[in-house]
């Protein structure tokens, strides 16, 4: 990695580099703007060529896709960042990996091929780890939410309580046993797909549906983790945000 440019003299971004990263074991507690201020310590650890805004107070050219909420392990956060000057994008891995905390860990980076990250995330899969619940029990109320045409369940906000549908923007709700030896007590798995609306549903909401439509009370604390996001197709598939830019495909375009 090269040193940063110091603001006062800025150049002009020459290269946009995506990045997925993960939050893991403890480290999943740490919030969006921790996780935020964190990384751009480690840029500058790492002396990336990170480009800045214009104006009074230069902010570094970072930007954030759909962050999970706190207290949620993923293996699928994502960032774009934009550089001054052109990095290889593995170099650029092992430095800002090597410049976190263990638990925030940069997985992957590949330079943007043109479009919005962005736009090219409309869902997650979730996995969801519940213990001290039965598959029996987990199952009826898993049946008793898809049923339902609407879950309607309520959040505190900034704002005060809010009160929306969990159940709409639920593509996909399933049960799986969860692998032998993981746990003492009963341990159930729910896969999840949500898409992403608003106001946004996350999966603590829609265990509050199970809780609505069931009376599903887990003894212990669930484990949410989000495996994957990206853009959800009619066969219920979600394709990975960066691989357009590994390819050059076009998302949604026709096959030539």
């Amino acid at each position: 990695m090269t040193k940063n440019q110091p603001p006062a003299n800025q150049k002009s971004v020459v290269q946009r580099i995506r990045l997925r990263y993960a939050k893991r074991g403890p480290l999943r507690f740490t919030s969006h703007r921790d996780f935020a201020r964190a990384f751009e310590r480690a840029i500058q650890r790492a002396g990336v060529p990170i480009a800045y805004s214009q104006g009074f107070t230069p902010h570094p050219k970072v930007s954030y896709a759909s962050a999970a909420p706190t207290g949620v392990a993923s293996e699928a956060e994502y960032l774009e960042i934009g550089l001054q000057s052109p990095v290889e994008p593995d170099d650029l891995v092992k430095a800002l990996d090597a410049a976190l905390s263990p638990g925030l860990d940069v997985l992957e980076a590949v330079v943007a091929a043109g479009g919005s990250l962005a736009d090219r995330i409309d869902a997650s899969l979730w996995c969801i780890e519940l213990s001290g619940v039965g598959s029996a029990q987990l199952s009826a109320a898993v049946e008793g939410f898809r049923a339902a045409p609407e879950v309607s369940v309520q959040r505190l906000t900034k704002q005060g309580w809010r009160t929306f549908d969990a159940r709409g923007p639920v593509a996909r709700i399933e049960v799986r046993d969860a692998p032998s030896g993981v746990s003492a007590v009963p341990c159930e798995i729910l896969d999840l797909v949500i898409r992403q609306v608003t106001p946004s549903v996350r999966p603590d909401d829609v265990l509050s549906g199970l809780r609505v439509v069931a009376g599903l009370e887990p003894p212990v604390p669930s484990r949410i983790t989000r495996l994957a996001q990206g853009t959800l197709t009619v066969q219920g598939e979600i394709i990975d945000p960066l691989l357009a830019d590994r390819t050059g495909a076009v998302i949604g375009a026709p096959p030539g």
